[in-house]
């Protein structure tokens, strides 16, 4: 078993941090009961600096974290009634979307195109929990769904996996540089 670098650990924890921070900071929009949130951008650039699997504890760790009780998700909401409520199903998949956009980073290092592809599939895995959720929850169509919570966000989530490719690496790279990542 391969040990982890308290450098390692440390940084797993400060991007569980960060996404505590900026998860909080979201604007709700009157055609959707799911907020536009930077929860995803935090993600993706969670899986730039720590790859997918130590990139998927760290946004376990922020779950767990709003799931006692901080209020780190959407809104300064927390707890099992948010995990239970219209954005529970974004929440979960979240994970997923951690494991395939970290996946596609590692796998295809240095090739821009293949990182935006892993993005879009792991951000369409996530709208697909999301929106099951979100249409069981509020007895939408999937189609209702799709409408109320994937379409208004698509452009925003455009913008944020660009900055993302964009900064990813050359935070990554950056780190790597001072010693921090292995």
């Amino acid at each position: 078993m391969k040990k982890v670098s308290t450098y390692t650990l440390a940084l797993i924890g400060v991007m569980a941090a960060i996404t505590c921070i900026v998860g909080p900071l979201s604007i709700n929009i009157p055609i959707s009961p799911v907020p536009i949130s930077l929860t995803n951008l935090a993600i993706y650039i969670s899986v730039f600096v720590l790859g997918w699997k130590k990139g998927t504890v760290s946004y376990l760790i922020y779950l767990l974290v709003g799931l006692v009780g901080l209020p780190v998700f959407s809104g300064f909401s927390s707890g099992f009634t948010k995990l239970a409520g219209p954005t529970g199903g974004y929440l979960i998949g979240f994970i997923l979307m951690a494991v395939v956009c970290g996946w596609f980073v590692e796998k295809f290092s240095g090739k821009i195109y293949m990182y935006i592809i892993g993005m879009a599939l792991g951000t369409g895995i996530d709208y697909l929990f999301g929106t099951v959720w979100l249409a069981k929850l509020m007895n939408l169509t999937f189609m209702e769904g799709l409408a109320s919570g994937v379409i208004p966000f698509l452009p925003g989530d455009v913008v944020k996996v660009i900055i993302s490719v964009l900064v990813g690496p050359i935070l990554q790279k950056q780190l790597k540089r001072a010693g921090i990542l292995e």
